[in-house]
């Protein structure tokens, strides 16, 4: 047997919005866009000889496999 449950004619269901403001959304965005571009850098930009860190290659060869795997050339 099934239960079936009916809302009164006339009557409808309220959503839930939840409340956003400009700022939160702008403060949201910002983090994403800063934490994408310091990704998209040690990925595609940091090759050692060039690195922010001086002449170090310890992050380019931690993540070299993968700037292979996503298409970065660096050597």
């Amino acid at each position: 047997m099934t239960s079936t449950t009916a809302t009164a004619p006339g009557k409808a269901r309220a959503l839930a919005v939840p409340d956003v403001s400009a700022v939160s959304t702008a403060l949201w965005l910002t983090l994403t866009v800063l934490i994408a571009a310091l990704a998209y850098y040690f990925l595609g930009y940091d090759q050692g000889a060039v690195s922010v860190f001086g002449s170090d290659t310890h992050i380019h060869e931690f993540i070299h496999d993968s700037r292979h795997f996503l298409g970065f050339p660096c050597h």
